[in-house]
């Protein structure tokens, strides 16, 4: 029985790790605890399996791995985006775009949800934390919705939905912990996870343009009287085509000194010109522009450019992940002041919140290097490889298989966990297979964002449920008595949308070229097909002679051979003259 136990230590731990987490224990410490009972068992099981290659000197080496957490500065791009995130939320950038993005689609069927999908995309780029972005789509779009008669079920799912494109739309905190814990460059990761995250929103408006034939009344146009803003879409495009034309002549302009770099610059200038125009319209009421127009480029332009000033430097290459998250923070309070709700208070929160956050990802990952180093010694990570790597199928198997484990287990385990759980134990028996490491960290990315609106667990419809009304209220508005959003409206409306972000894995498995365009169109050199040829000496040893034929001379004095006739020989040019090159 004992050798049975020693043979089997690495199952028996994984297995005891889940009922841990399963009783409730907060999952840093469980991680810490079971790898520190275990090392204690495996010491004493050493002598009865040669699988355990565990002795008490091996604790000596946990100190060091603490330091290597503390030293990543990899993870120091965490605090950043996160502190970002949360001053953008006070600041009230998701008020004033759901607002004016609600006026812009108001007049189309459905429209307040295209809305919120495409401020949910742009508060992912530029936030990256799930909570903030549902929550403030809950409180201000969510009494809309109902006030002008959505379906409570597919308002709650698409708000729920739109909230979890931060987990995939780069700066994504999951997909920094997945580069860091697959090896690889955050960069590239994001690179990767962009197309892959537009794609998915793009699902997302499918889905409601659907939603609107099928169910025409569960998603009506806003009234008239609702659109606040009035009509205007004329004077948008109109300032859209200045805007380009200003900014093609500026490329041409800029071409001769600036060559490629044009092009971003032109386009640069385009854009601040239409935002002064825009500003200096409203400030001197010259009515250029319809007030929907001033208002889409006053609200939309100041977080596109923080967008850029932020993805835009880490794909170009100026700045690493961690120098573009301190630009986004500096950003970010930069427009905060500029709208005039930077407070102390505000401050203090944000920087409150990001502590717990990051405390919180230190404590899970302190937690899982004790685990590791215990599960690592008693083979733990070879079973896991036998164990994946023996899937039928190969590669796709294997990629089912992972797939449908990870989605089984965001059931129960937040991403963090996930990330710093189970990806070291996948990331090995993938890159055995021979798969991009990058690809598979997006493809578990996107499997990852589910765990966020499983019902009955999932942490986005936790959020809403927080914001969403539970009892009947008065509407200030209408005046009415609206009925309340039930937990049950909640759960069916996220299932389509689980349904789409599973639809949209198996899209990243069949279209692979998604993901692996980070790589560039560069030509791929094999180095097998690389030859050295070293020149040897004189015309018959491959070319090295001297210019002018002065060459080695024949025969070799060391062992007694004559050189050869001197007429048979070549001649030697005079050296007087200059040497003949032909």
């Amino acid at each position: 029985m004992i050798e049975f136990i020693a043979e089997n230590l690495a199952p028996i731990m994984f297995l005891s790790l889940i009922v841990f987490m399963l009783i409730g224990y907060p999952v840093a410490f469980s991680l810490a605890a079971n790898g520190l009972l275990f090392f204690v068992i495996g010491v004493e099981l050493a002598p009865y399996s040669d699988s355990i290659n565990l002795s008490w000197p091996l604790l000596n080496a946990l100190p060091d791995r603490f330091w290597g957490v503390m030293s990543n500065d990899t993870l120091l791009a965490i605090p950043f985006f996160t502190f970002m995130g949360i001053v953008l939320e006070k600041s009230g950038m998701a008020e004033d775009l759901l607002d004016t993005i609600g006026q812009l689609f108001g007049p189309v069927r459905g429209g307040l949800a295209y809305a919120v999908i495409f401020v949910g995309a742009l508060l992912a780029a530029t936030t990256g934390v799930v909570a903030a972005s549902v929550i403030a789509m809950g409180l201000i779009s969510l009494p809309i919705m109902l006030r002008y008669g959505y379906d409570r079920s597919i308002a709650s799912g698409v708000i729920a939905a739109s909230g979890t494109l931060a987990q995939i739309i780069p700066p994504s905190l999951v997909l920094i912990v997945l580069a860091d814990q697959l090896g690889r460059s955050v960069g590239d990761m994001y690179a990767g996870a962009l197309i892959p995250g537009l794609v998915l929103t793009g699902l997302y408006m499918g889905y409601v343009l659907l939603m609107s034939f099928l169910k025409r009344e569960a998603m009506p146009a806003l009234p008239l009287e609702a659109r606040t803003l009035g009509s205007g879409v004329t004077s948008l495009l109109v300032a859209l085509v200045v805007a380009f034309a200003f900014a093609y002549a500026a490329h041409v302009l800029l071409s001769p000194t600036y060559g490629p770099d044009a092009d971003i610059l032109g386009g640069t200038c385009g854009v601040a010109f239409i935002y002064v125009v825009a500003l200096i319209d409203r400030a001197t009421k010259l009515n250029m522009m319809s007030r929907l127009a001033q208002q889409v480029i006053i609200v939309l332009i100041p977080p596109l450019a923080l967008i850029f000033l932020v993805l835009g430097t880490i794909f170009l290459g100026i700045a690493t992940p961690t120098e573009g998250g301190a630009m986004g923070a500096v950003g970010a309070l930069v427009m905060a002041g500029a709208k005039g709700r930077l407070s102390m208070e505000v401050i203090r929160s944000a920087l409150a919140a990001t502590t717990r956050l990051s405390a919180f990802v230190l404590f899970i990952l302190i937690g899982a290097r004790v685990f590791s180093l215990t599960f690592y010694g008693v083979n733990g990570h070879i079973w896991v490889e036998h164990l994946l790597t023996a899937m039928p199928g190969g590669e796709t198997g294997f990629l089912i298989a992972v797939n449908a484990l990870v989605f089984f287990l965001a059931f129960f385990l937040d991403f963090f966990e996930l990330a710093f759980i189970i990806v070291p134990l996948l990331a090995p028996a993938a890159d055995k297979l021979g798969i991009d490491l990058i690809w598979f960290g997006v493809l578990l990315g996107i499997n990852m964002q589910t765990s966020f609106m499983h019902p009955p667990f999932g942490f986005a419809l936790f959020y809403l449920r927080s914001v969403a009304p539970k009892i009947p209220y008065l509407d200030r508005l209408t005046g009415k008595m609206t009925p309340p959003v039930t937990t049950g409206q909640i759960y069916w409306g996220a299932v389509p949308f689980v349904c789409i972000q599973i639809l949209m894995v198996a899209l990243t498995i069949m279209f692979p070229q998604m993901v692996m365009h980070y790589k560039g169109d560069g030509a791929v050199v094999d180095p097998n097909t690389i030859k050295i040829e070293v020149p040897g000496f004189g015309t018959n040893g491959g070319g090295l002679s001297l210019p002018g034929g002065l060459q080695l001379p024949s025969g070799n004095p060391l062992d007694g051979t004559k050189p050869a006739d001197p007429a048979a020989a070549p001649p030697m040019n005079d050296l007087s003259a200059p040497p003949s090159f032909k």
